[in-house]
């Protein structure tokens, strides 16, 4: 099941598999295909004790943007601020959880 988290610029749709005190993994999948590019990989990795998280990039799946007058760019900058986002929207969350 999808989860998700909100951003700045974006509500980011991810998958996360494994143990919630695994090490972590991020897992970006790059055009034309989807989280679905990991599975197998994801598996092995859970296997080895990993906490898999797979987003959605901007422009796939389930992640939207948060406003039409967002600029709508898949230049690597872009998404590389958008995977810190993620991973300070997944620790803030944690924090809340714990």
């Amino acid at each position: 099941m999808l989860k998700t988290v909100q951003t700045k610029h974006l509500v980011i749709a991810y998958d996360e598999q494994g143990s919630s005190s695994g090490w972590p993994v991020v897992l970006l999948h790059g055009f034309p295909y989807d989280i679905h590019a990991y599975d197998d990989v994801g598996q092995r990795l859970i296997a080895e004790g990993a906490r898999v998280i797979t987003p959605y990039l901007r422009g796939y799946g389930a992640t939207r943007f948060q406003s039409p007058t967002t600029i709508r760019s898949g230049q690597q900058a872009a998404m590389g601020a958008d995977l810190l986002a993620l991973l300070d929207a997944l620790t803030r969350n944690r924090r809340h959880v714990n």
